[in-house]
């Protein structure tokens, strides 16, 4: 059965950094965009960073750019996101998504895969 597993959420002081991993089993990320995701309490599910088949990462929120980056290890067959000066907003549950295609896409609705979610907590 394919799978997504994400890890490496926690609990971190504004300012600091986490690394989210998201890793597949029974698919070969290298072929397909990888998405993160993230949904706060109350919120809808909204696009954070995406790293396409050949590897261009491209973030969506404003707030999120220049802090968060993608990147892949195809022989793990694992992506990651790097979160950096992290903050109180950033607090949600993450999730990692795989869409049949090489395209990055924000939207959730063009992601077919996901994984389970790792919660992030930014707080003093």
């Amino acid at each position: 059965q394919l799978r997504l597993v994400e890890s490496g959420g926690g609990l971190v002081q504004p300012g600091g950094s986490l690394r989210l991993s998201c890793a597949a089993s029974r698919f070969t990320l290298a072929f397909s965009a990888v998405g993160w995701f993230r949904q706060a309490p109350g919120k809808e599910r909204e696009g954070v960073s995406c790293d396409s088949s050949g590897g261009v990462s491209t973030n969506y929120p404003d707030s999120v750019k220049g802090r968060f980056t993608t990147s892949r290890d195809n022989a793990k067959n694992t992506v990651y996101l790097q979160m950096n000066s992290l903050k109180p907003e950033d607090t949600a549950v993450y999730y990692c998504a795989i869409r049949t295609a090489h395209a990055c896409s924000g939207s959730p609705s063009d992601f077919d895969i996901w994984g389970q979610g790792t919660q992030v907590t930014v707080s003093s």
